[in-house]
């Protein structure tokens, strides 16, 4: 490729930094081949990055907020009045309330049953020692 001089009608030879209009552009690893620099090695399959309890916890964490917005918005659109009997005792709240009550009732049940049942096992893997 040869280049006019706007000066005088001779042509000069192109500069080594010059780059042809319709050339591809080069990826940095080749461009930076040829300037000293070490290629980088191959590209090497990633590990799997293992799971932390930090990390549980904090999924735990979201998940228990989320929670807890929609069972705030549930109790905000259901405020109306209703009659509850149980046990013979009966009164009458709003819904959300008794809905709630119930909810932390069943929570608190499953807590009771869940850790009866894992101080069942540690007692008898400590037996089995």
């Amino acid at each position: 490729m040869a280049l006019l001089h706007p000066d005088t009608n001779s042509t000069l030879a192109p500069s080594p930094d010059a780059v042809p209009v319709d050339a591809a552009p080069v990826p940095p690893s080749e461009a930076s081949a040829g300037q000293g620099n070490p290629a980088p090695p191959a590209a090497q399959p990633r590990q799997r990055v293992r799971g932390t309890r930090t990390g549980r916890v904090w999924v735990g964490v979201c998940a228990a907020a989320l929670i807890t917005v929609a069972l705030i918005i549930f109790m905000i659109q259901n405020t109306h009045t209703v009659q509850v009997t149980f046990l013979g005792l009966t009164g009458s709240t709003s819904l959300a309330l008794m809905l709630l009550i119930a909810a932390v009732g069943g929570i608190l049940l499953t807590l009771v049953l869940g850790s009866a049942r894992i101080l069942q096992l540690r007692h008898s893997v400590r037996t089995r020692r």
